[in-house]
C-alpha cells in the first residue's frame, strides 16, 4: 500500500482483540521509531512497552482507555537532552516523542497493527504510576494491537477538512 493509502486506512481503534502482539512485529514498530528524526538528533525518547498483566493493570491506572489493548507504549523523553528553542521557552522534547509515536503507529498499521493515541490521563499521576526516573516526561500513551473484529473507525472518522481551510500559501 502507498504511504496515502496507510495514512488513510489508520484510524484510533477503541476495540481490540485478546491476541498477543508478536514479538517481530513489536520490535518492527519499535525500530521505526528508533528511525523516527529528532531535533539535532538528540534521540531524547525512551519506549516503555508494557504487555504483562502487570504493566497493563498499571496502563489501566492511568487511563480509561486501554479499550482492551495487549500492549501499551508509554512515549517519554529525557527532558535533558532536547533543544531548547530560542527564547528558552520552549524545548523539542514533546514534539520529538510526538514524531516517534507517529513513526510507531503508522508502523503497526503497515505490520497488519492498529493503535489508538491516547492523551486521556494526567502526566504526573501516570510518571509516578510508571516509576520513571525525575529527568523522563510523559509525552503519549498508544495502544498496539490486532483489531477486534467489530473494531470500526468513529463515524467522523473520514470527514476532512479541505486544504483550503488548512493550508494557506504566502
Amino acid at each position: 500500500m502507498d504511504f496515502l493509502e496507510l495514512a488513510k486506512a489508520r484510524y484510533s481503534c477503541k476495540k481490540f482483540a485478546n491476541t498477543p502482539v508478536e514479538k517481530e512485529k513489536l520490535e518492527k514498530i519499535l525500530e521505526a521509531g528508533r528511525l523516527a528524526p529528532t531535533a539535532k538528533n538528540n534521540q531524547p525518547q525512551h519506549i516503555y512497552v508494557l504487555s504483562s498483566a502487570e504493566a497493563l493493570a498499571l496502563a489501566d491506572k492511568i487511563t480509561p482507555c486501554r479499550y482492551g489493548a495487549p500492549t501499551v507504549l508509554a512515549v517519554a523523553h529525557d527532558k535533558t537532552n532536547v533543544f531548547e528553542y530560542p527564547g528558552g521557552a520552549y524545548d523539542s522534547g514533546a514534539e520529538d516523542a510526538a514524531i516517534v509515536a507517529t513513526h510507531i503507529v503508522l508502523a503497526a498499521k503497515d505490520v497488519g497493527l492498529d493503535t489508538c493515541w491516547l492523551n486521556f490521563f494526567d502526566p504526573d499521576k501516570a510518571k509516578e504510576i510508571l516509576n520513571l526516573p525525575d529527568n523522563e516526561a510523559l509525552t503519549i500513551l498508544i495502544d498496539v494491537g490486532y483489531p477486534d473484529p467489530a473494531a470500526k473507525p468513529l463515524p467522523n472518522h473520514e470527514n476532512r477538512k479541505p486544504l483550503s481551510e488548512t493550508v494557506t500559501y504566502r
